[in-house]
Order: C-alpha cells, then structure tokens, then sequence
C-alpha cells in the first residue's frame, strides 16, 4: 500500500488504523457529504484497490476477462489508474480490448501525456478535449524485454488511429457516460469496470442494467438501501464486490480540495479516506458462496452477550419477524423471517438465504399497530415493543430467511 502521511495545516489529533492517519467518522462523513452536495465527484480509486478486487475474481475464475473488451467509462487514458491496470496487466488477463473515455474539461488528463487531440479543434470547448482510447493488444515496444505501461504510452503516440476524439450533444457534454459516443462504446464491451461520479450512481447503474452490461464499479454503502438499487440485490442481479466493505478507501482527489488532508508520499498527491464506499457487481466471485457457520436458536440465546437472559429472540410489532442485531445471531433452525442490518449484505450467500424485502417496503404503519405517542414517528422502520406501552424504532433491516428445500421447511422457536 502506498506511504500516505498527514499534513499539519488545519490537522487535529487523530485516531490510526494501520499506522495510517484518519479523521474522525463525524468529520470524514462530513467531507464526504459536502463533497456530495457540491457534486465534487473527482475521487481518483488508487491502484492496488484496483489490483486486489480484480484479482480476487480470477481465484473464482481464472478466464473472468479472457476475450473480453473492458470499458472504462469514466477514466482518463494514461493518468487513471484503472487504464494503468488493465494495460499493464492486460495480456495476463486474457483481454481481447480494453477502452478507455476521458471528458471535456477533466482537471487531470494529459498531465502526463498531452496528445494533440486533448486541444484540436477545441474551439469554444471546454479544454481539455475527450478522448476514447482503445488498445487490442500490448507487446513490447521499446525492445527493453517486457511488455509494461510504457509500452502502451508509446504505441499510443505513434497510433493516433487508437486515439479517437469524443463529441458531446446539446445536453452533455463529451465523454460524459450518458453522451450517444459513449453509449455505443458501451454497446460494444462486455465488461465496465470504473468508479463513476458519486452524485450520479443511481443513473449510471440504471444504464448498465438497461443494457445487459456485466460490471465491476465503486459506489457508497448507503446506496445498498436506495429504492432503485435495493431491488437489484434483492432479486441476485447486483451484489457487493470481494473487497473493502465496511473498512472504507483511500481516494486521490484534486489538488485544490481543502477538506482532506493526507499525502500519498510516492506520488506527492493528496488523499481522501472515504468510510463509506465499497465496490458492488454482477461477476461471481467465490466469497458471496461461502456459507455462514451458524448457532442453533437455543445455543444464541444460551451464548450470545446480546441475547444473554432473553428466552427469546425479539420480534417486530409492525411486521411477522424476529430481530437478529448481528449476523453471528442468526439462528441456524429458524426458517421464519429474520430482520438483520444492512451490513448483512456483505455476508450474503444467496444459495443459503433469500432475501424478502427490507423494512422499508414491509413494516406497516405504526398507527395501525399502537397508539399515538407511544413511538418515535418516522419513516418506514421495524418497532419493538418495550412491553411498557412503548416502542423502540430499529435502524434499516433486511429481512431474509434461510433457503432450503421446501419438504424440510418449518417453523420452530
């Protein structure tokens, strides 16, 4: 992992995790939520995130991206490090093209390489011009032995061919996902893999869904609950990725960005730790198999510390479930409805549960259950009863239930 240290202006004392600085969770949130609402979407994913996703893939399956064209759909040629990747890594993978689109304007292409078309022809046009880079292969080009990076810089230079100018239309500009060039080079690939723009996750996962695409990309956590994303999970077409749930990212961003304050010291670049981000698929891969090792009812109850003294397991006022806080406290012979936290997700083995919905779309209204005063209004949530005429409002829960054949299914508690 790369060196990244802290800079002393407008720095305060920190917590560490691996002998990496980090802020606080309020304050990090809180970055992270301004740069949402100002729709600074330039977080830059580094390469070893990169590196230990996609390779996670190829220990389920090695041929994952064999004859396969790779797009990057949101990524600057030279300088992203998703390009950076798949091209130096690209006949290790088996690739059979890899694509990659800049966009008008982007504060970091051609830093380190200006191609002539980043400027042609510009015009009125926001600088630097986008482009589609397209690579078939990648063999040694400057006869030192090895096939790298340099390698493709080079073929890149003398193959303006490889280099094709992106156009916008009067409603986005070029390069931009949404834009008619870029639809038809999504089109054409097999496999997106990129971080796209935070503020517009919901739209871009709606377009690869309408096309069929599969897809390898980072998004937030909290997007697991979204309406139009949800669903999705749900019904095993989208899940999350193998690595770097729950434990957050480290994202280079623009060297304008006051906000965050950690140096990546091999590249002199600042860094932003984003706390709530993780990468979400539809590539299997070999940890969304894996079963849970699970207690019987009888033994949570018995040793839990959550449950220590209940004799039994809660259950919601509002909707026909038990209340399981963590997944270690799913029972193994209940086959009823379970309510579990979202954070279940990254344990779900869809050949052992079946997810039903969330409280969200299945908790019933509390007026139809108890009377005006006795609960914490709000919206759609999952209620307990306090057994004193009052009731505790849960947190967002999933609500799932073992799978399992249908002669051997049964209640018991």
């Amino acid at each position: 992992m790369p060196k990244i240290r802290k800079t002393v202006r407008n720095a305060t004392a920190s917590p560490t995790t691996n002998n990496i600085p980090v802020r606080s969770a309020k304050n990090k949130n809180r970055g992270l939520g301004a740069a949402r609402a100002a729709k600074q979407d330039e977080f830059y994913t580094q390469y070893v995130d990169i590196q230990k996703e996609v390779e996670a893939y190829l220990e389920f399956d090695t041929d994952t991206f064999r004859g396969k064209v790779v797009y990057c759909n949101c990524d600057d040629p030279l300088e992203s490090n998703f390009f950076k990747y798949f091209a130096a890594n690209f006949n290790m993978l088996g690739l059979k093209k890899l694509v990659t689109t800049s966009y008008d304007g982007s504060p970091i292409a051609g830093q380190l390489t200006l191609f002539p078309e980043y400027n042609e022809g510009n015009g009125k046009r926001r600088k630097p011009k986008a482009l589609a880079v397209t690579l078939d292969h990648v063999k040694d080009e400057n006869g030192d032995g090895a096939a790298n990076v340099n390698d493709v810089e080079l073929f890149l230079k003398r193959n303006k061919a490889a280099r094709i100018p992106l156009k916008g239309n009067e409603k986005y500009p070029g390069g931009d996902f949404r834009s008619p060039d870029c639809i038809d080079l999504l089109k054409e690939a097999d496999i997106i893999v990129t971080n796209p723009p935070f503020s517009l996750f919901r739209e871009y996962v709606a377009q690869l869904m309408a096309h069929g695409r599969k897809f390898l990309v980072i998004g937030n956590t909290n997007s697991i609950t979204y309406k139009d994303i949800f669903p999705l999970i749900k019904d095993n077409r989208m899940w999350l990725g193998c690595t770097n749930f729950n434990v957050g990212m480290f994202f280079e961003v623009p060297a304008h960005w006051v906000r965050f304050h950690h140096i990546n010291q091999d590249t002199g670049r600042k860094i932003a730790r984003v706390s709530s981000s993780c990468w979400y698929t539809n590539l299997d891969h070999g940890r969304r198999h894996q079963p849970l090792s699970l207690m019987t009812m009888a033994d949570n109850l018995k040793f839990s510390k959550n449950l220590r003294g209940k004799t039994a397991y809660d259950r919601y006022a509002n909707y026909d479930a038990i209340e399981v806080g963590n997944y270690k406290e799913i029972p193994s012979d209940y086959d009823g409805a379970m309510g579990v936290p979202i954070t279940f997700i990254d344990k779900y083995n869809p050949d052992q549960f079946e997810i039903l919905g969330s409280s969200m779309n299945l908790g019933v209204p509390m007026s139809q259950v108890a009377q005006k005063g006795q609960y914490i209004p709000g919206g759609p949530r999952f209620y307990i009863d306090n057994g004193d005429g009052s009731y505790r409002r849960m947190y967002d829960r999933i609500v799932i239930r073992h799978r399992r054949t249908q002669h051997t299914r049964g209640t018991k508690q």
